[in-house]
């Protein structure tokens, strides 16, 4: 699979010379496989291993934000509201 799509987008780029629409073609392809498919330089390479491990990541850095800004600074934040709150009434 992966020397079909580099061949198809010779063949393509070749036939642009017969038809220019065929560029057009093989510049899809070549954005969709880059940006989308499995060669498109994401971390998990369009597995499912790899998306789920963006995943994870995702989820341990929203819960490392939420222990370290949730409980943390709770207390701190309720008091300096209660000054603010105190200072204007």
């Amino acid at each position: 699979m992966f020397v079909l799509l580099p061949v198809l987008i010779v063949v393509l780029f070749g036939f642009g010379f017969l038809n220019p629409i065929w560029w057009v073609a093989a510049a899809v392809l070549v954005f969709g496989t880059t940006r989308y498919g499995r060669g498109g330089g994401g971390r998990g390479g369009g597995s499912d291993f790899g998306e789920y491990q963006e995943y994870r990541d995702r989820r341990e850095r929203q819960d490392r934000w939420d222990r370290r800004y949730g409980r943390q600074h709770r207390a701190r934040w309720n008091r300096e509201d209660r000054r603010d709150r105190e200072r204007r009434g």
